[in-house]
């Protein structure tokens, strides 16, 4: 019998074994190592020289608060993770892989993006699901968020990515009503997680916050999917716009990305026009109110809709000329 492969794949498991104890406490003596292991010193220190020349800088002390520890390096060795650190390594990274657009660190969307490809394609099967199922479901605009219950995302991840029906209570005016819906995609916004889904009742595509469902449950049964729109770009949109009575769409004369530092991505839609401008989309309880927000930007703009904002700038601007020119009692 040839017991070279099994000995080879014991040294290899204990030398696994070895970094995973180094990266769990600061400072090991030889004997703990040992007794740990189930080996000699002699075999920890043998084990140790493996690590330090696959690049790992594993440093040795002699004497009293002597032992082993590991240090940093010049270059970056592989890392070993437990169950729920792969876990909470893989949602960190959904985190900065969205907080990307917000531009605060060039490419770190795209570099978080990697690292948790390249952590799904190692994890054991029954945690890469898991992954695959936050990663392949959630889109992003804007930056942090409030929490929502992780089991409901989970869930609601899962659905997406099997593509099966699903169902939840969801309050409409004064009433909750049970919602039947085929899941497409999280997004989570600078505020909050929402859920893009065909609405099985409605007949059309709905924007669904993640905070305000209740009994939330998944089916067997799956759907063929849709034609779907840009997730991201449709929920953002229906956030700043079509939820609120009044839209309105301004031509700003300076640059998209100087706009967006301005304002919230959940408040406004801004797509770059060309020549230093872009169009500014928003909506609110009021067009007086979306049309003084626009004003304190402090950029010129246009109004493009609707034609009777236009009469509402002028009735404004009357208005403030009146109030500068009246004399102080």
């Amino acid at each position: 019998m040839d017991t070279t492969g099994g000995a080879e794949r014991g040294t290899t498991e204990r030398v696994l074994t070895l970094l995973g104890l180094l990266q769990q406490r600061r400072l090991w003596t030889g004997p703990e190592l040992a007794d740990r292991l189930g080996v000699t010193s002699r075999t920890v220190r043998r084990d140790v020289e493996r690590l330090r020349a696959l690049g790992y800088p594993v440093h040795a002390g002699q004497g009293v608060g002597g032992g082993y520890r590991l240090g940093s390096g010049q270059d970056l060795p592989p890392l070993l993770f437990d169950d729920e650190e792969a876990i909470a390594t893989a949602v960190s990274l959904l985190a900065g892989a969205g907080g990307g657009a917000s531009g605060a660190v060039v490419g770190a969307g795209d570099a978080a993006l990697r690292a948790l490809t390249k952590l799904d394609q190692v994890l054991p099967g029954r945690l890469r699901h898991e992954v695959r199922a936050l990663s392949g479901s959630v889109a992003f605009f804007g930056g942090g968020r409030s929490p929502v219950d992780p089991d409901v995302l989970m869930s609601l991840a899962r659905a997406c990515r099997d593509e099966v029906e699903a169902g939840f209570d969801y309050p409409s005016g004064a009433e909750t009503r049970r919602r039947r819906i085929e899941p497409y995609r999280l997004v989570a916004s600078d505020r909050r997680w929402y859920l893009l889904a065909y609405d099985l009742d409605r007949d059309d595509w709905r924007t669904f916050r993640v905070d305000r469902m209740t009994d939330v449950s998944v089916r067997t049964w799956h759907f063929r999917p849709r034609a779907a729109p840009d997730a991201a770009a449709y929920v953002q949109e229906g956030v700043a716009s079509r939820a609120y009575a009044h839209q309105a769409r301004f031509l700003v004369h300076a640059p998209a990305d100087t706009v967006r530092e301005q304002i919230p991505a959940s408040a406004a839609v801004v797509r770059p026009r060309g020549s230093g401008r872009c169009e500014l989309l928003s909506g609110g309880g009021s067009l007086d109110f979306v049309l003084m927000h626009v004003l304190l930007l402090g950029h010129d703009f246009e109004v493009l809709d609707p034609p009777e904002l236009a009469d509402r700038c002028h009735a404004l601007a009357e208005r403030l000329r009146s109030a500068g020119t009246t004399p102080g009692r």
